[in-house]
């Protein structure tokens, strides 16, 4: 016999809740508090996103135990470092000439949660520049756009213009797998047989 249950995102981005409405039309919006900065010395660059990921569905699970939560984080990684939202314009202006004309990673973990049943994932797209002049790094910077996203900059914003090509999950660029999560979420469901 199935059961309803309420879904909660564990994430305050409104590109993760306009993604979301396409899977599971009704769901809560609920932040995880967590120290995103501390992270275990065992855990490499790459594990970082399933980490975070973890943590936040973990800190809503404790208050919510029947309810689903999804914690999602999103990281991008370029010559070896992960570049996080800018502090700065500065840092800004630092990170796109990094990313100009070259490859960088765009990872996000995700988990779902149910009491002590959970079920984790990454998704991995990569994604090219253009070469960019400093004048055309200026102008993006000058939208806005940039200051509170990974990476500084945003692949369904003014970023675009910014993008070669990639390869892999368009959707998890800006912040959340879709197609993934659906078929993630379909056999968690049915692990635990539930519904919305």
């Amino acid at each position: 016999m199935n059961t309803t249950v309420s879904m909660i995102l564990a994430s305050a981005s409104p590109r993760r809740k306009e993604l979301l409405r396409y899977l599971v039309p009704h769901f809560e919006v609920m932040p995880a508090d967590i120290d995103e900065e501390t992270l275990p010395t065992t855990c490499s660059l790459f594990e970082q996103p399933l980490y975070l990921a973890e943590k936040k569905a973990a800190a809503l699970a404790t208050q919510h135990p029947d309810a689903l939560i999804l914690g999602c984080d999103t990281a991008v990684f370029a010559s070896g470092v992960i570049l996080g939202k800018p502090k700065s314009e500065r840092d800004a202006f630092r990170m796109l000439r990094m990313l100009s004309g070259k490859t960088h990673t765009v990872v996000t973990g995700c988990c779902l949660q149910q009491n002590n049943r959970k079920r984790v994932f990454c998704e991995k797209t990569a994604v090219t520049f253009y070469p960019l002049t400093d004048t055309e790094i200026d102008a993006y910077l000058a939208t806005g756009e940039p200051f509170d996203k990974a990476g500084a900059y945003g692949i369904q914003g003014y970023g675009r213009c910014l993008v070669r090509e990639i390869h892999g999950c368009y959707d998890n660029v800006v912040g959340l797998p879709v197609a993934r999560l659906k078929r993630e979420l379909e056999a968690f469901l049915s692990s635990i047989d539930v519904n919305f």
